[in-house]
């Protein structure tokens, strides 16, 4: 046995790193066929955890058989090729064995001089994912959490930017004292660019009209724009979570920039149609915005966590964001990875994302992404076949929106959908009605997932009706 409970100094990495590996490989065999939904509680967890803290405990193989005897049950297969809930990929073998690597090497990638190796590779990722999203080349990439922070980042740097501009310098004298800066954002933006408007001070934002899928309509900005004045910082959005529609983003960022805004894109999982020689025209006028949001979890299939901040201004991004002390060694050479994030101590989250780019390379990253819209497509054609259902977007990317009817009748078949465990679509509500929301984000999604689907709905209708 390796290790015991009295000195945990005798553990080695050999045994709990081999419990480990057998552990995940137990784990992700069921990716295909295990049931999908928790089978545990968190009160039943915790039992199997132990509710008292022991005055030793076992070695650290027994520590990490006892973790995962413990929470498997309470995990839901997030990674199912047939999960669609809450627009969330899985992981690539070559992103989780980065990710693996990320964690033994244990690096805190905040500055250049002191940890090349993973800024190397995260700076590496960055050129690659702005060559690919067809971004400008002088735009510097961030590695956050998510696509909350990702937003974040850009709405700081916009507030910063234009308050700039209008003569106020918010990094020295704050928000209060200063000009107010007007949010705006679509009817049907995602609920984190409300939070990144809070965090930065900015308050809920002003909503612009969308239409009937969701896309912020350009006559309606234009219209709020020219409502009021100063200093303005726009939300447009790739991808909206229920239709998968994208704004018209060269419209609306030339009636923005007109009106002197700055412009960030929301594109937690849209901003990877710019990749796809097929779906590229979703995106046209993407590279005209100042910022940029997207995360790699979720349409490249890169574990958590794994949001990407892009900001076409360098030195704006490092204004808002650099920090500076007498005891870190600052880059001379270039900026550090600290200067484009809020975080100064954080994991070097990029790595996993250069692993999953260097595997695919330009082709693989194109047919993974058109890959996930003709599932989605094949997926409402399917089912579309399925007496009372309703297909209620125009399904342009990965989402497919779906009513069977009543809103109770909806409501029944999700239940029956999450009892079956083979299937699981997110319970939503969209225009005024009960919806169950497909998002198709998996890698492994395929035509035959896509049937096996259909049918799991099919089935699940007709036991409720």
């Amino acid at each position: 046995m390796d290790g015991n409970g009295d000195d945990p100094r005798s553990d080695t990495y050999d045994g709990a790193l081999g419990e480990a590996a057998a552990l995940a490989h137990r784990w992700l065999s069921g990716m295909r066929d295990a049931p999908i939904p928790p089978s545990a509680t968190i009160e039943q967890v915790k039992d199997v955890l132990g509710r008292t803290l022991p005055d030793r405990g076992p070695a650290a193989p027994l520590v990490l058989s006892r973790l995962a005897e413990a929470v498997e049950p309470g995990l839901i297969r997030m990674h199912s090729p047939r999960f669609y809930g809450w627009v969330i990929g899985g992981a690539q073998p070559a992103a989780l064995g980065a990710d693996w690597l990320v964690s033994s090497w244990d690096q805190n990638s905040a500055l250049r001089n002191v940890t090349p190796g993973v800024v190397a590779a995260e700076e590496v990722a960055g050129e690659w994912l702005l060559d690919l999203l067809g971004l400008p080349e002088s735009a510097e990439v961030g590695f956050v959490t998510g696509a909350t922070m990702a937003t974040f980042v850009g709405v700081v740097t916009g507030r910063d930017a234009v308050l700039r501009a209008a003569g106020w310098d918010v990094r020295a004298n704050g928000l209060t004292g200063g000009p107010r800066v007007r949010f705006l954002a679509g009817e049907e933006r995602h609920g984190s660019v409300d939070d990144a408007g809070r965090f930065a001070g900015l308050g809920t934002p002003s909503l612009v009209a969308a239409d009937e899928q969701g896309r912020m309509r350009t006559d309606a900005l234009r219209a709020a724009l020219t409502a009021g004045d100063g200093p303005t910082v726009v939300c447009l959005q790739a991808g909206n979570v229920h239709s998968g529609s994208f704004d018209d983003l060269a419209g609306a960022i030339d009636v923005a920039h007109e009106a002197g805004a700055w412009v960030h894109v929301d594109g937690a999982f849209g901003l990877w149609a710019a990749a796809a020689p097929g779906l590229r025209h979703l995106t046209a006028g993407l590279a005209g915005a100042d910022s940029w949001g997207t995360d790699a979890h979720k349409t490249l299939n890169v574990p958590y966590d794994s949001g990407v901040a892009i900001v076409a201004e360098a030195m704006a991004l490092h204004s808002s964001f650099s920090q500076q002390a007498a005891y870190l060694p600052s880059s001379t050479e270039g900026s550090d990875p600290s200067d484009r994030v809020p975080e100064l101590s954080r994991r070097a989250r990029g790595v996993p994302v250069w692993a999953a780019l260097a595997r695919l390379g330009r082709e693989g990253v194109a047919e993974l992404v058109q890959g996930l819209a003709d599932a989605a497509a094949a997926l409402a054609a399917g089912l579309r076949t399925v007496p009372g259902v309703s297909i209620l977007n125009e399904v342009v990317y990965t989402q497919v929106c779906v009513s069977f009817g009543d809103d109770e009748t909806t409501r029944q078949v999700g239940a029956k959908l999450d009892a079956a465990g083979v299937v699981f679509a997110s319970p939503s509500r969209w225009q005024e009605r009960a919806v169950l929301r497909f998002s198709v984000s998996n890698w492994l999604t395929d035509a035959t997932e896509v049937e096996r689907t259909v049918e799991a709905v099919r089935a699940a209708v007709g036991a409720v009706r």
